[in-house]
């Protein structure tokens, strides 16, 4: 499942969903169990429908039909968080493999 369409089209995946809501939120609308549910069954029913690799399935639920100011927000530059540093990931990197390795019986 994903929100962010253009990057689902380069990466290609097998087969995917596609639902134009905020990023974080293609499972529905917090506090909103009917939402939630109608998506995820909508998203199950087309997964185990999509016969052709590549396939992007979109959605037809929309977050607020008055009101798309959500996808400005949402794309602007610096939504993201900044990178982390190379060494500082690295670093995290060897003490996951540590303690991966330190908790491995075999």
């Amino acid at each position: 499942m994903t929100s962010a369409l253009d990057i689902t089209q380069a990466v290609n995946p097998p087969r995917a969903v596609f639902l134009n809501y905020p990023l974080g939120h293609q499972t529905g609308k917090p506090d909103d169990p009917e939402n939630q549910r109608a998506i995820v069954g909508a998203a199950l029913g087309a997964f185990a429908t999509i016969s052709k690799p590549g396939t992007i399935v979109e959605l037809p639920y929309v977050w607020d039909a008055n009101d798309r100011g959500w996808e400005e927000t949402d794309y602007r530059p610096g939504f993201m968080p900044p990178r982390p540093k190379k060494a500082d990931t690295d670093k995290a990197e060897q003490e996951r493999r540590r303690r991966y390795t330190a908790a491995d019986p075999g």
